[in-house]
């Protein structure tokens, strides 16, 4: 019953993908479906008497039982997340605008006693046409996610350096659509100097650099499969500060904390200045840089190529020892076998195990809380019965399409 409710709610996803509610509903409801359907398999219920005698066969059919269920649960997610990219589009917009009518009500309030002042008008021309920019440039990528489309990476995860970037060049546009308006509603009040600004364009460039060098280092690793990319469900205010398998990334972490920091700074400044560019003094220009620098070491650090390190033959308990034979589990230890944010049960059914001319999925294990195979630095699958005896090279496919090294076995007769 809970597999065939998560398969109704997998059908139903193309004909409500555009309903937020029912999206996040049928999406928590196939989950908790999908979840309670792997417990009971864990706990030996649920399995036809027809397979029930046969270890093998019974290992497989749950395996395959729950493959179908994990894909008509991501059937299910990518409708949940078409509403959640159009909620969000929504609410930046709404965030934008509202953000310009604070604005009118404190010039509005402030202005009382003080009277009504040249930079008040430009403050309040310069959000309204930042916020028609903004609402046009949503609209252009509306199936996106509006305004967060520009951060969003390429594995569909909020990118820290993309986020970095377009808030120093968001900030930056602002204040030179100011100083504009202050110009042309008093002329010769507004400062451009670049003695003055240098500190700020220095930082932008630094945030543009890191941008770009942090896309060619993932591609560089990308290219020589050391470093492996699994495509996100969703992207996640947590992605900026975490890595690709939700933990906490210190790197990150000091890198978004310390930009925003000097950028506040930033904002102060021109708060107190607004006739001219702010002044960003060099030391924290100097702060900013050594930041980046840590984030890409820790870039130029990241990831491991998936490696065989050997192969041997399972035994069960009790069982003699022997060398392997053609139906045999064969057990293949090393690492790098389930790449980070591919720990879902959709992704794991993707792994495949090339045994000489054969290609065998490895068969999901759940245990209560989880699946017991496989998992990141082992996985048991068993020898294709087309398997020739002999020497066969034996090598795993992982969900980000990497294949390992290859090792080699020598199956007897």
């Amino acid at each position: 019953m809970a597999v065939q409710e998560a398969r109704q709610y997998g059908e139903h996803a193309t004909a409500c993908a555009g309903c937020a509610h029912c999206g996040r509903a049928g999406h928590r409801r196939a989950v908790a479906a999908f979840l309670a359907r792997r417990d009971e398999l864990a706990a030996g219920h649920g399995v036809p008497a027809a397979v029930a005698h046969s270890p093998v066969a019974a290992r497989q059919w749950v395996s395959d039982e729950l493959a179908q269920s994990a894909r008509a649960v991501t059937v299910r997610g990518r409708g949940a997340d078409t509403a959640w990219l159009d909620r969000v589009r929504r609410g930046a917009l709404g965030a934008v605008w509202g953000t310009v009518l604070a604005l009118l009500l404190a010039q509005a309030l402030t202005a009382i006693g003080t009277g009504w002042t040249a930079a008040r008008t430009a403050g309040l021309c310069t959000a309204l046409l930042l916020a028609l920019l903004l609402s046009a440039a949503a609209h252009t990528h509306r199936s996106r996610g509006g305004l967060l489309a520009p951060l969003i990476g390429e594995d569909n995860r909020l990118s820290t350096t993309r986020a970095v970037a377009a808030a120093w060049l968001l900030f930056l546009g602002h204040t030179l659509l100011f100083l504009a308006c202050l110009s042309l509603l008093t002329p010769g009040t507004a400062s451009l100097g670049l003695a003055r600004g240098a500190g700020l364009l220095t930082v932008l460039a630094l945030a543009a650099a890191v941008t770009v060098t942090a896309r060619l280092v993932v591609s560089a690793g990308i290219a020589a499969r050391r470093l492996q990319k699994v495509r996100a469900d969703r992207p996640r205010a947590a992605d900026l500060l975490c890595d690709d398998d939700g933990r906490a990334s210190l790197a990150d972490v000091q890198y978004l904390l310390v930009s925003g920091a000097v950028l506040v700074l930033t904002a102060v400044g021109l708060g107190r200045h607004p006739a001219g560019l702010p002044e960003v003094p060099w030391s924290l220009v100097l702060l900013v840089g050594v930041s980046a620098a840590w984030h890409l070491a820790a870039k130029c650090t990241e990831g491991v190529r998936p490696t065989i390190h050997s192969v041997v033959r399972s035994r069960e308990a009790g069982d003699l020892d022997a060398p392997i034979r053609t139906g045999d589990d064969i057990e293949i230890r090393g690492h790098g076998f389930v790449p980070p944010g591919a720990g879902a049960p959709d992704p794991l059914t993707r792994l495949v195990v090339r045994i000489g001319p054969v290609h065998a999925h490895v068969p999901l294990v759940p245990v209560p809380g989880g699946f017991a195979n496989p998992t990141d630095t082992a996985l048991t699958v068993p020898l294709p019965a087309d398997v020739e005896p002999g020497l066969v090279e034996v090598s795993v496919v992982t969900a980000a399409g990497v294949e390992t090294n290859r090792v080699t076995i020598d199956v007897v007769d």
